[in-house]
């Protein structure tokens, strides 16, 4: 008799050779939390734990047909999209997910590397915000991609506005809700502030931890929508998925001359203090 499967999360992302973010981060993060990750690749990085070289965009083509093998085949319970490399990607995904339109769809808007190598040029953020946000469960933009996307046109104010202020943008560009996480604000704790039905929702307040990681915001989305993939709601996802990338960055290591990585997999190395449940994938909070 075959074991039950995993639910299976399908992630839109660039590769990291250094594994810290990106594709390789998206993939280490549904493993840990249970779920067997599904890959289209929509970009080639050449990067390493200091900063980004090069990135070169897969074919629209390629990006659709590794997609609709995998889809025509496979049952997916959540989307994640990271770097999507072109318009013509972002076209193309769009399309694919508006057939599927009861899976969750989150998307981690990335702008530019920990570094600030530049990802994301305005027409690719127009594409985004016109084609994919207003078919978005979550986006989980950081305080600086939040006001960026929501003040494109006043860029001159961008750095006055207030956060608040951005998510009723964002809110308003259709996405059902928004993360927006604080850790590029100047303050004592890390603020993580969630917005939807056009309030604020809850924020969530975190340990400033020190040094500088690579790959945080990828794993926090992957996370969430790992939550969701095993039927968590939105807000409990995004608590416990908090909680599980708060802990692989004060777990984080340091394996090359940059960033340290997020330890995805600290769980399986700490016998004494365990906060992953391998046998559901649930997260548990200290």
């Amino acid at each position: 008799m075959a074991n039950q499967a995993p639910p299976s999360v399908m992630t839109f992302a660039g590769t990291d050779p250094s594994g810290g973010a990106g594709l390789q981060a998206d993939i280490l993060t549904f493993a840990s939390i249970g779920c067997h990750p599904l890959s289209v690749v929509t970009a080639i990085t050449t990067q390493d734990t200091v900063g980004v070289d090069g990135v070169l965009a897969m074919d629209a083509d390629w990006v659709n047909d590794q997609a609709r093998a995998i889809l025509e085949d496979v049952q997916v319970s959540a989307f994640k999209l990271g770097l999507l490399g072109s318009v013509e990607n972002i076209a193309v995904i769009a399309e694919i997910m508006a057939d599927y339109p009861d899976v969750p769809l989150l998307i981690d808007p990335i702008l530019t590397s920990g570094r600030g190598d530049e990802f994301t040029n305005d027409e690719m953020m127009s594409a985004m915000t016109e084609l994919l946000f207003p078919q978005a469960t979550l986006i989980t933009p950081n305080s600086l991609e939040a006001r960026r996307f929501a003040y494109a046109e006043e860029t001159d104010e961008v750095a006055l506005t207030s956060l608040d202020g951005a998510a009723a943008r964002l809110l308003a560009m259709g996405s059902e809700y928004v993360l927006i996480t604080g850790t590029h604000e100047r303050t004592q704790e890390v603020t993580n502030t969630l917005y939807g039905n056009d309030k604020l929702i809850k924020a969530y307040k975190w340990e400033r931890l020190p040094g500088s990681y690579h790959g945080s915001g990828c794993t926090l989305t992957s996370a969430i929508a790992a939550c969701m993939a095993h039927g968590l709601s939105i807000e409990d996802a995004v608590l416990e998925a908090q909680e599980y990338t708060w802990q692989t960055l004060k777990n984080g290591f340091r394996p090359g001359m940059g960033q340290y990585i997020p330890d995805r997999m600290f769980w399986a190395r700490d016998e004494e203090d365990p906060v992953i449940n391998p046998g559901d994938g649930s997260v548990k909070a200290h």
